[in-house]
């Protein structure tokens, strides 16, 4: 190492500054640096650079490059002062474009607020152009719209009188009397139809139905999943076939009771819902056998009809 490249090393590290930090301020490579400060000067690219890149190093590190240089005469002279030039102009650049990158902030802030108010002003001198014509069409058109003024039209030809038109534009009409609408025939509501267990036959289980004498008693069916469904009229599986297969989720089935009764077997209760007028009837088993008959107060014909359901129902178990 030099006695010139050893004291501006100890320069440098007096002021804390590693190569890294000369050489961003002075722009220098770092290879030079240690060029530099190791006496190592044909690392440089040319004889002339060899003082201009010392100056510029001492400077940085805070000595004077002038005393430096007459202290220490055999560094090699540069033809001219192109070097140093060169240094300077590349230095010089920074602050200048520093300076140019305050001023944008600024510049954007103020172009902003002038363009909003040039798209604001075109905005509202094109409403101001709108076309007259068009202004006027439409006024027409709302006037022609307007019941308020429309005129009275002329006398018919033959002498005959129009008839006054009234505020809304409509002819004054003379509303016919309405006739008095007849009131329609009550029905009986669900709470008047009552549904009650009427003793077991076998694995069958009785229903007895009241309702008034004439109403109507409907009978639901509603699936709600897979289960084999036998729906007959009368007292047992030996009476008309109303339905008779599986049901799947979401089928529906309504049915009117009647006075011969009706038989319901079900093979999966869980997945059928029966109601009679809204009530829901059964008898808790996973597999049902239901029997509905309508109670019409004849109490030697309904025994007459619950001994003959007895008998057969146990027949076909039995047949089972």
């Amino acid at each position: 190492m030099s006695e010139l490249g050893r004291q501006l090393k100890e320069a440098r590290l007096q002021k804390g500054m590693s190569l890294d930090d000369v050489q961003e301020v002075t722009k220098i490579r770092k290879k030079y640096l240690e060029a530099i400060e190791s006496g190592d000067y044909k690392v440089l690219p040319g004889s002339f650079y060899v003082r201009a890149f010392i100056k510029t190093y001492a400077e940085a590190v805070g000595m004077s490059p002038d005393e430096l240089l007459e202290e220490h005469g055999n560094v090699p002279a540069p033809p001219e002062d192109t070097a140093m030039e060169t240094v300077i102009q590349k230095r010089s650049r920074r602050p200048e474009t520093e300076r140019n990158a305050k001023w944008l902030p600024t510049v954007l802030m103020w172009t902003f607020p002038i363009l909003i108010i040039v798209v604001i002003y075109i905005y509202a001198s094109s409403l101001n152009k709108s076309d007259p014509d068009q202004i006027d069409q439409t006024n027409l058109t709302n006037e022609q719209q307007d019941p308020t003024t429309a005129k009275t039209s002329p006398p018919a030809s033959g002498g005959g009188v129009v008839a006054p038109t009234s505020s809304a534009g409509t002819e004054a009409t003379t509303e016919p009397t309405a006739e008095p609408t007849p009131l329609p025939t009550p029905t009986p509501s669900p709470q008047s139809i009552t549904v009650t267990p009427d003793g077991k036959a076998g694995k069958t289980t009785k229903f007895k139905v009241s309702a008034p004498a004439g109403s109507e008693v409907k009978v639901e069916i509603s699936a709600t999943g897979v289960s084999w469904l036998e729906v007959y009229k009368g007292e047992n599986s030996k009476g008309e076939k109303l339905s008779f297969g599986n049901t799947a989720a979401g089928d529906r089935m309504s049915f009117v009771l009647g006075s011969e009764g009706m038989y319901i077997k079900s093979g999966y209760s869980p997945a059928t819902e029966i109601t009679v007028n809204g009530q829901v009837i059964t008898d808790e088993k996973t597999s049902s056998r239901l029997l509905l008959n309508l109670d019409e107060g004849t109490g030697s014909e309904t025994t007459q009809n619950e001994g003959t359901t007895d008998t057969t129902d146990q027949t076909n178990e039995t047949g089972q």
